[in-house]
């Protein structure tokens, strides 16, 4: 048949597949995360033992203070290794399992640190500096002595050095905390402290003398250790002993020679001219400093204990000084070497800290520490009671009353040394003057139980790591 309504061979076939929709495409089906097909396909490195081995040799001084794996892979890092060479050159598939492989191979080497240094490191040279600075005043009282009656004006120079001591030692608390703060505050402090203390102790004198010369010597006294003792807190030591240079060699005079009335009055009046000169020049520059905006005052309250305790041994060292005065030198040069055997206790501390593991055993090593600078201490004074005639045991209780109330206040503890030192003191006076029993053995007795108690509390306050850390 033939005509338009006939049809090719096939061509009915090829029309229906030509209607037919397009297939779709599906995408290949996605492997789940935790699927390891492909990974069980890919091939397994190879470790390379003696490529490993060399670079674990290269690499040994810094792989062996380690202490993970983390830290090898931190150098192999740190060194650029990439991927690729980590698996080609040492068959290993990752950084982490090379640096596995590192740490295994090299032994743990840790370097012996080098002993740290002595934070408390004293100033030797200072400290003996200053204990010779405590003394040296004395001398002025021996040139000044055959001037007038001594002994009649001895009560109201000694109620004035009290007054003294005691405000000194509350003034020198509050500069080192003002100091904290910038160094015009506590130019400040010294200044005005300085002043009220030499009118006090002035004032002092003025009343148990009623009147009379003894005052002007008093207030020369005074304004001397008032100046002095700024000298001190801000460390010029050498400042005051150049300016203390006419006394010296006023002093030394007098084996040789009379120097006569004039000398034996103007050479302490030069020396004292010569210290409140220093003393203003050096305020000067302290106070032209510039202040520190917003600083704090402590409250005077902190610094309260502190001059009690100066008080309390101020009156232990003057009951001392009554029965044995050549005892109060002895005592007052010693105070340099008690202040560098504070230092190096608490250097030994330190270290005694670092050498302990335990409380107990850190406790133990204080109870020896604090032995061992108690003889340091007292070992030197023995011969020194002997040649001066005053009694050993006496002055070797009140130097370890002084040395352990000063160690519990280099720690900032205040309150117990003062207390316990003014009832020894208290005690000893009330039984001195109303010459009670046991009369002159009171002194050494209290001397020794404030001794006790303050062992007790330094072995109880600072036997403690915490303290020191």
């Amino acid at each position: 048949m033939s005509g338009p309504m006939a049809l090719e061979p096939g061509g009915a076939e090829q029309d229906t597949l030509a209607l037919r929709p397009p297939a779709v495409l599906r995408p290949p089906r996605a492997l789940p995360a935790d699927d390891t097909t492909l990974t069980m396909r890919l091939p397994r490195p190879v470790p390379d033992q003696e490529e490993v081995d060399r670079l674990a040799a290269d690499l040994a001084d810094r792989i062996g203070p380690a202490v993970h794996p983390y830290e090898v892979a931190a150098l192999l890092e740190a060194e650029g290794l990439p991927t690729d060479v980590i698996r080609r050159r040492y068959g290993h598939p990752n950084l982490f399992s090379l640096a596995s492989a590192l740490y295994e191979r090299v032994p743990r080497t840790f370097p012996d640190l080098a002993p740290a240094p002595d934070p408390w490191r004293p100033d030797t040279v200072r400290c003996l500096l200053r204990g010779v600075l405590f003394a040296l005043p004395g001398l002025a009282y021996l040139l000044v002595a055959p001037l007038g009656q001594a002994a009649r004006h001895a009560p109201a120079l000694i109620a004035a050095g009290v007054v003294s001591w005691a405000w000194g030692q509350a003034l020198g608390h509050r500069a080192h905390l003002r100091l904290a703060t910038g160094r015009h505050e506590a130019g400040r402090t010294l200044l005005t402290g300085a002043v009220l203390g030499a009118a006090l102790a002035t004032a002092t004198a003025a009343v148990v003398a009623g009147g009379g010369p003894v005052v002007l010597a008093a207030a020369a006294q005074s304004l001397y250790l008032a100046a002095a003792s700024v000298l001190l807190v801000l460390a010029r030591e050498r400042l005051l002993l150049a300016a203390l240079t006419p006394l010296i060699a006023g002093a030394a005079l007098l084996p040789w020679r009379e120097p006569g009335p004039v000398p034996r009055l103007g050479l302490p009046l030069l020396a004292l001219a010569a210290t409140l000169a220093t003393t203003g020049r050096v305020l000067r520059g302290v106070l032209g400093t510039p202040p520190v905006p917003g600083a704090r005052r402590p409250p005077l309250r902190a610094s309260l204990p502190y001059g009690l305790f100066g008080l309390a041994a101020a009156s232990l060292v003057l009951l001392e000084g009554r029965q044995h005065p050549y005892a109060v030198i002895v005592l007052t040069v010693s105070m340099g070497p008690a202040e560098w055997l504070l230092y190096r206790y608490r250097g030994r501390s330190v270290a005694a800290l670092r050498a302990t593991a335990t409380p107990t055993a850190f406790l133990l090593r204080s109870a020896g520490l604090l032995a061992l600078c108690l003889l340091a201490h007292l070992l030197p004074l023995t011969p020194a009671a002997l040649l001066t005639g005053a009694d050993p045991a006496a002055l070797l209780l009140l130097a370890a009353t002084l040395w352990t109330a000063l160690l519990l206040q280099a720690f900032g503890i205040a309150w117990p040394p003062a207390l316990i030192c003014l009832t020894a003191a208290g005690c000893a006076a009330l039984v001195t003057l109303l010459r009670l029993p046991p009369g002159p053995a009171a002194l050494p007795l209290c001397c020794a139980a404030a001794a006790l108690c303050l062992s007790v509390c330094v072995l109880w306050l600072l036997g403690r790591p915490a303290v020191h850390a």
